[in-house]
């Protein structure tokens, strides 16, 4: 199954210049860990996550209301392109140890597919299974 028949689409995004308190609400209005951050054109610039929030500014004394998104954000971001296999997906967290890839086309944010999307496609169980492992692994960097 493709990506984009299992992915969220209308994710909710943050820009660069946003502030961190900002980023944190939006997670908790829509129960998210993870928001993409986005330029003014839609394309992914990197991915901010919950445990950022709490790693690279809440525990470093950091102010959430005055700290832009751009400098505590994860700049390499993986993403899928919405037309690749749900497995490919599962095969991707995996490797970089994350739950959920901004689903791009063209440089623009279409959406995001998360580890419990793909688990609902009956055909990637297994893979679902090994991506779950890596991401728990001991010492895994892993996501909020």
């Amino acid at each position: 199954m493709e990506v984009w028949h299992l992915m969220s689409s209308g994710a909710v995004t943050v820009g660069p210049e946003d502030t961190v308190a900002r980023a944190a609400r939006l997670m908790e209005r829509h129960g998210v860990g993870a928001l993409p951050v986005c330029d003014g054109d839609g394309r992914v610039r990197g991915i901010l996550t919950d445990r950022d929030v709490a790693v690279r500014c809440v525990a470093l004394g950091e102010r959430p209301e005055e700290t832009p998104v751009a400098e505590i954000m994860s700049r390499h971001v993986l993403t899928i392109p919405p037309g690749a296999d749900a497995r490919q997906a599962a095969q991707f967290m995996a490797q970089g140890q994350v739950r959920r890839l901004p689903v791009v086309e063209d440089g623009i944010l279409q959406g995001v597919i998360s580890l419990g999307d793909v688990a609902r496609c009956r055909a990637c169980h297994l893979e679902t299974l090994r991506a779950l492992e890596e991401i728990c692994r001991e010492g895994a960097p892993g996501e909020g």
